[in-house]
């Protein structure tokens, strides 16, 4: 038996908008911290006097540690309260950004990491449960906009932010940043957000949780490792994956046997609940794999400084807000699989764009497929969050929402370690395929032009012309990629019929509200 959900309507006019504020702030600042502290390795490496294999733990022990705690988070809210359990886990996670900034060593950084790895796994989660209790029916999909800003936006600036103030003041900023949102979250909510009952008589499944734990723990280390260790080549990622497996197995065969399961497996009852976790799916490979690839992309090719390829990659982020404006008020005339449809298809149109991009791309094509792609993702994230929970029952919703950040996050890992995984291999493919033109054979380079240029006899020669196909099979590499997400996005939009139909559901709400507005 789980707690009740908070009314959605029992948060109203100011306080409701301080709520919002704060429960605003924790996704901000968790979303941000994703990404934030890539920039920063290198220097950190250095104060700290790590190893490169040593220093990758400072992402590793985050990923595994908020990966593992987002499943726990619905029972935990229930059983001791939901503004309890946001309050102490916002406090732990600005506390452990303030010691990652302090951290002496190598030691201590990814202790502390794993800290906040902890705490910060249940921000999002809870975030969007508040979020979704504080606005009724009629009014999520405004609710579901303003807090995916900060979800989507928080990964994109995130390299940015973390870049500028690296080089500006130095790495333990990029910790230090989270004190003033984190001070403001905790002091809003214990001055505004109501509790919920908490429910002294849930018992924990410790064998569910452990069996869970090890298999996510040990699948997101094999993603986030798998790529510097050589993947199946590695013993280390087959056993990885090995035990994962194991712990995936315990855990459904426990889980479909006991009666209080650690997962609530009447969220997967729901249509709307299941279409929405199957497109987070796609919605984490998507999202993450493309910025796991455009900032290298303008870096790397194109050449530009991380300040610069930040400002560009913004852009996107502009198309997302804008979408988010938007979407709200179409919802209310368009059915939520529709408008998935339409982002898809644009976020496709964008990555086939994309398969085109040379080391000569322009400034104003990357800003308008930017935009576009941000527009796609705005007009599938919003009705996707909101569509998820719009027929799941309240008593339901945070054990839902944790469900789905953690199939967005698991998602993701996959994503990126595809991406990165095969612009890798697609690179050393191509360069061999092209380093085979480089002969005395090809007449190409025995024009006076390019022989000048070009000298295979010489040592300068031969490096340009090394540099020239490795430049040529990257651009190709990251092409392939492209392609492969937009197969991806294209397969996955027949989905869209598991979602019903939410405009009549949204009407019918919204319909009372206003009937009493005008009376």
């Amino acid at each position: 038996m789980t707690a009740p959900a908070a009314s959605s309507s029992a948060v109203p006019g100011f306080r409701r908008n301080m709520v919002t504020i704060c429960a605003m702030t924790a996704t901000i600042m968790q979303a941000l911290d994703t990404t934030i502290a890539n920039v920063a390795l290198p220097y950190m490496q250095g104060t700290l006097s790590a190893s490169t294999d040593q220093i990758n733990w400072v992402l590793t022990s985050y990923i595994v540690a908020a990966a593992i705690m987002t499943a726990p988070v619905g029972w935990i809210a229930n059983r001791f309260g939901r503004k309890r359990t946001f309050i102490v886990c916002s406090a732990g996670f600005t506390i452990a950004s303030v010691m990652c900034g302090l951290a002496q060593d190598i030691t201590q950084m990814v202790l502390f990491r794993l800290l906040q790895g902890v705490f910060g796994a249940s921000l999002v989660p809870l975030s969007q449960a508040v979020m979704l209790d504080s606005y009724a029916l009629h009014e999520r999909a405004k609710a579901m906009a303003i807090w995916g800003m900060g979800v989507m936006l928080g990964p994109i600036m995130g390299p940015s932010l973390g870049a500028w103030l690296t080089e500006t003041y130095s790495w333990h900023w990029v910790f230090f940043v989270n004190l003033p949102f984190g001070a403001v979250t905790v002091l809003g909510l214990m001055a505004f957000m109501e509790e919920t009952k908490p429910n002294a008589e849930l018992t924990f499944d410790w064998f569910g949780f452990v069996a869970l734990a090890i298999g996510i723990g040990s699948l997101q280390i094999a993603l986030d490792r798998g790529e510097d260790q050589g993947w199946l080549e590695s013993n280390e990622i087959i056993i990885e994956f090995i035990i994962a497996g194991v712990g995936f197995y315990y855990f459904l065969a426990h889980s479909l046997t006991t009666q209080r399961p650690f997962i609530q497996f009447a969220l997967f009852k729901d249509r709307n609940f299941v279409g929405g976790c199957v497109f987070m799916t796609v919605m984490g490979l998507v999202l993450f794999s493309t910025m796991a690839l455009s900032s290298p992309y303008l870096q790397n090719v194109i050449g530009y400084p991380i300040i610069t390829a930040g400002v560009l990659l913004a852009t996107r982020g502009c198309g997302t807000l804008v979408a988010m404006m938007l979407v709200g008020r179409l919802l209310r005339f368009i059915e939520a699989r529709t408008l998935i449809v339409v982002g898809l298809s644009l976020t496709a149109l964008s990555l086939f764009q994309m398969t085109g991009w040379t080391d000569h791309t322009g400034v104003p094509e990357i800003i308008t497929v930017s935009i576009m792609q941000g527009f796609g993702f705005g007009l599938v994230f919003v009705p996707l969050s909101t569509v998820a929970f719009l027929t799941l029952p309240g008593h339901l919703r945070t054990d839902g929402t944790s469900m789905l950040t953690l199939v967005r996050n698991v998602a993701s890992s996959i994503g990126i370690s595809i991406a990165i995984a095969q612009l890798t291999e697609g690179t050393r493919r191509s360069h061999a395929i092209l380093v085979e033109h480089i002969n005395p054979f090809n007449h190409a380079l025995q024009m006076p032009n390019v022989a000048g240029l070009l000298n295979l006899s010489t040592d300068a020669g031969r490096a340009m012309a090394d540099a020239m196909v490795m430049m040529q099979a990257q651009i190709l590499a990251f092409s392939h990629d492209y392609q492969l997400v937009m197969t991806f996005i294209l397969v996955s939009i027949p989905l869209a019929v598991m979602i019903g139909s939410t405009r009549t559901a949204l009407r019918a709400q919204s319909a009372p509200a206003e009937h009493a507005v005008m009376e």
